[in-house]
């Protein structure tokens, strides 16, 4: 049976505001719920890596071990491969590919890992289902998605609510699942796995300087991005709404009392021995 392939549209895109906060991510803050199953000797597969800074922390992770770093962009893997050579890793290789053809044989690594991925492919059933088979018996498939309905922030400026109709919107249009978060253990059933075990996991944005990163990030995303232009071309919004959400953005991060909180939804899937 042939492979399906990428149907969806990556919505985001590589804008500055998008690898201001992919460039932020750690194994600690984005993989916490793997870290236990790690031994040293592993070869792991990263899938979605975009700029490999998790990438990098996890074959530091594994120091007899390798990690493979793979992204549909060929771009954002220089990038990867810079941040692999700056702390000195001789562990790491990086290449393209796509999560629902992987070009590797049958149970060729000891876990694959999958990080804001899935709710952008068209297939995400598929995709696990490719993970499981690359993956060795007795290894893991382990997934994290964040799930945008179940966001939640203080205070509410209407602004906001705006800002996540309009995003799950393109988001779907765009070939993609927003709330992947609470989808992903059905998904994970659906693809044969039988060892699943489902976690939660959070980011919560409240300081001064959390709250500035964050609301400047997603108003500069709001209109300057893939996403912003995804959004226009797409019949979805005008520029000028483009611009009173980014506005919004903006007047909650200015705000002492912000609060900001990102439900994930975690997936450690065990493939059978």
């Amino acid at each position: 049976m042939p492979h399906a392939r990428e149907t969806a549209v990556y919505t985001h895109g590589h804008h500055e505001s998008v690898l201001r906060s992919h460039t932020w991510r750690t194994a600690e803050n984005s993989a916490a719920y793997l870290l236990g199953a790690l031994k040293p000797h592993m070869r792991i597969l990263d899938i979605g890596c975009g700029p490999g800074t998790v990438t990098a922390d996890l074959a530091a992770l594994v120091p007899g071990g390798h990690v493979t770093g793979l992204d549909r962009e060929p771009g954002i893997l220089e990038r990867a491969r810079a941040v692999a050579g700056e702390r000195g890793l001789t562990n790491t290789d990086f290449v393209t590919g796509d999560v629902h053809a992987l070009d590797f044989p049958d149970d060729t690594f000891c876990v694959v890992h999958a990080h804001q991925v899935l709710q952008h492919v068209g297939d995400p059933v598929a995709a696990l289902r490719e993970m499981r088979r690359v993956t060795r018996p007795g290894g893991y498939v382990a997934v994290r998605d964040a799930d945008y309905a179940a966001m939640t922030w203080y205070p509410e400026p209407a602004g906001l609510d705006d800002w996540l109709d309009l995003y799950r919107r393109v988001a779907r249009a765009n070939g993609g699942e927003p709330d992947a978060g609470r989808r992903l253990k059905a998904w994970a059933l659906e693809a044969g796995f039988t060892d699943v075990t489902a976690t939660t996991g959070t980011w919560t944005y409240s300081t001064a300087e959390e709250r500035a990163w964050w609301s400047g990030l997603w108003a500069d995303r709001t209109v300057a991005s893939a996403y912003a232009e995804r959004a226009v071309a797409g019949g979805h919004a005008r520029r000028a709404e483009l611009g009173a959400v980014a506005a919004a953005w903006r007047e909650w991060g200015a705000r002492e009392d912000g609060w900001f909180a990102v439900l994930h939804g975690e997936i450690l899937c065990r493939k059978d021995a």
